[in-house]
């Protein structure tokens, strides 16, 4: 073999070197950058899983922070119950609503003026259950906001008339209004004697705000199907397709009667 030839065999096992630990650099490049990409992805994973966190955590503050404060004159279990009527009236009627529930304000219409006679005549007491439902399903804290300014009426001695006029004034299902602390409190206008200085502070601080998350929860658990849920005495009577105001009212008057 020439000299020659031996020297183009050497330079080619010298280039097929250099290739080979080019292909090899090449391949360490790409498992770093693999890694390097794996590790950026776990980092930015992480990040966003504890923003939510963070945010789920500022959510759930807002809708229940501070010590449960029950209104003034609230009864039952856990003083979750606002009255209406005299505590020795012959029947009780126990209702669950939400401000922002259409079906809520479908049934106090209907039912408002028979629940108010038999009510002034001593022969029926209301216990109200407040629920935030329709925030759960819709968004927004309007059930809540409500809630908690019907609680700070509680306060004042006025629950009933603001009760009638959330319900007089409701907005659409789909309109957050009542999550305006400036709209409850124009509301009050419409109750002689309400809007204070100091109903006006309840409202704006959500004085209640943790007594109605307290409220909604002994909703979640109580097994009811919807807003409203309203029982005469124990009985379902909301569920009733016969039922009318006249009927209850007969209903009433004749627990009245013994």
């Amino acid at each position: 073999m020439s000299e020659k030839n031996r020297e183009g065999k050497r330079t080619a096992r010298e280039r097929l070197a250099v290739e080979r630990e080019k292909q090899k650099a090449a391949e360490r490049r790409r498992r770093t950058l693999i890694v390097a990409a794996s590790v950026v992805c776990v980092l930015g994973l992480a990040a966003v899983v504890g923003v939510l966190a963070a945010n789920a955590g500022k959510d759930e503050v807002s809708d229940s922070a501070g010590p449960v404060v029950a209104p003034s004159g609230a009864q039952g279990e856990d003083a979750l119950a606002l009255p209406v009527g005299e505590d020795g009236a012959g029947s009780t009627l126990t209702v669950w609503e939400d401000f922002r529930c259409p079906a809520c304000k479908s049934f106090e219409d209907r039912y408002r003026s028979t629940i108010h006679e038999l009510t002034d005549a001593g022969k029926l007491k209301v216990e109200y259950h407040l629920a935030t439902l329709i925030d759960g399903n819709m968004g927004g804290t309007g059930s809540r906001n409500a809630a908690n300014a019907a609680a700070c009426a509680q306060d004042a001695g006025k629950f009933a008339a603001y009760h009638d006029v959330l319900y007089q004034n409701q907005p659409a299902e789909t309109d957050d209004a009542f999550a305006k602390n400036s709209r409850l409190i124009a509301l009050a206008g419409k109750v002689d004697g309400l809007d204070t200085p100091a109903f006006r502070t309840c409202v704006e601080k959500g004085t209640h705000n943790s007594w109605v998350a307290k409220s909604n929860e002994a909703f979640q658990k109580g097994g009811f199907t919807g807003t409203p849920s309203v029982m005469l005495n124990g009985k379902n009577i909301y569920q009733d397709q016969t039922m009318t105001p006249e009927k209850f009212r007969q209903m009433v008057e004749e627990a009245d009667q013994g």
